[in-house]
């Protein structure tokens, strides 16, 4: 028998960087929390946050009413470097305590769009804006309260004088701001974006991950934890990538979008992938499973220009509220019958079930602030988000969408 050590096949000894770490680890109750200085402190912050906004008030507890519950949630916030920048205790509502239509209507949390802030960024690199980032203080108190909400006194901080009394959730209308960052230095050459996680650089990954593993985890499979492997594989070797942003001159819009007929083995769904650039710049990107069966490749690929028309409105939008001038939006497709569709008024029989998306997208035609083109396949970027493409054509698409190797930064350097 032939063992491994006969063979010459070691396993490489790892050698572990211990280091002691003086960072208190997040407790698993409000009273643990209290018993550690720094989570102690962050508890007071927030308490006294709320006295200060005037966020509630002790009353007696009323008779036959709801009265929520409350937690403490606890987080560690870090800095760019990795480092601990403070300790975050949070008290919110427990939602399961809450009753429908007495104190809670719907939820809604109103958080700005990753395309937003690329925009703001391209439009800044281009002009040469100095960049001022800027923080509301306990921005989840100042909101608007139509319902009347009664909540128990948070745990830990309980009046010894009142313990009967409950909390009356009120407006508040003040607040304040905290200079998070200013970010200064020349903003001509470029500006690398460090936020965003590995997934969202890498545009394959949208595809591969939905339809090789999301789909699939209620019955994962040998092939399916090989793609997996072949996603994290590719993760660890793409981890130094990032969307890069260039100044220019002009502000033209541009839009690819392409769709895989029937694409799904089993539903036979399609696939429909967009890209939308401002000159140069990637501002925004999508790769979704259509909701609808199409029965021509042409449905397929009209329904996703429909898709990246009302996504280019809404940046058209976004543009004029920043007093940006612009011409019309240029939407590619590799489809010529997609591309008659918005110019041809005539229907047919063929047509009459996606009527509203032809009447969306010819209303913008006909405006004037979009234009349809035919693109070649070989220069459809948005092939990227749909389908697997060979190794030399992907690495080109991904080279065109911006996504390069970050240069690393040296001390002193912005």
């Amino acid at each position: 028998m032939v063992t491994r050590a006969k063979a010459g096949i070691f396993k490489p000894l790892e050698h572990m960087n211990c280091h002691v770490t003086t960072t208190s680890p997040l407790p698993r109750s409000h009273v643990h929390a209290l018993r550690d200085p720094n989570w102690k402190e962050a508890m007071l912050n927030e308490y006294n946050a709320l006295i200060t906004n005037g966020t509630c008030v002790l009353v007696p507890h009323p008779v036959n009413v709801n009265v929520v519950r409350s937690m403490w949630l606890f987080k560690h916030k870090f800095n760019a470097d990795g480092s601990l920048s403070r300790y975050k205790a949070r008290l919110v509502v427990s939602g399961c305590s809450q009753q429908h239509g007495i104190d809670c209507d719907e939820t809604f949390n109103l958080v700005v769009k990753p395309a937003t802030i690329r925009t703001v960024l391209s439009l800044a690199i281009s002009r040469d804006w100095p960049i001022h980032q800027l923080d509301v203080k306990n921005a989840f108190l100042h909101g608007h309260l139509s319902q009347t909400v009664y909540m128990h006194q948070p745990p830990g901080f309980v009046d010894p004088n009142k313990p009967d009394y409950v909390c009356h959730l009120q407006r508040s209308f003040e607040f304040a701001m905290t200079d998070l960052e200013e970010m200064l230095g020349e903003l001509i050459c470029k500006i690398v974006i460090h936020a965003e996680p590995p997934l969202i650089p890498t545009p394959k990954l949208g595809w591969m991950v939905t339809l090789s593993v999301c789909l699939h985890m209620h019955d994962p499979r040998d092939p399916h934890f090989t793609a997996l492997k072949r996603i994290l594989r590719y993760v660890r070797g793409t981890l130094d990538y990032g969307l890069q942003l260039h100044a220019s001159s002009t502000t033209q819009l541009t839009a690819y979008t392409n769709a895989d007929w029937a694409g799904c083995p089993v539903t036979r769904r399609s696939t429909s992938g967009y890209c939308v650039f401002l000159d140069d710049n990637l501002l925004s990107w999508c790769a979704k499973r259509q909701v609808t069966f199409s029965r021509l490749s042409a449905e397929a690929e009209y329904r996703g220009v429909a898709n990246v028309v009302a996504e280019t409105a809404w940046i058209r939008n976004l543009l004029h509220k920043l007093h940006t001038l612009f011409t019309a939006t240029l939407v590619s497709c590799d489809n010529v019958s997609a591309v008659y569709m918005p110019a041809n008024s005539v229907q047919h029989q063929r047509t009459k079930h996606i009527e509203i998306d032809i009447h969306f997208v010819r209303d913008f035609v006909a405006s004037g602030q979009v234009r349809v083109l035919h693109v070649p396949l070989r220069f459809q970027y948005a092939d990227i988000f749909t389908k697997g493409l060979r190794t030399a054509l992907f690495l080109e698409f991904r080279s065109s969408l911006n996504v390069r190797r970050l240069v690393a930064q040296t001390a002193g350097e912005y």
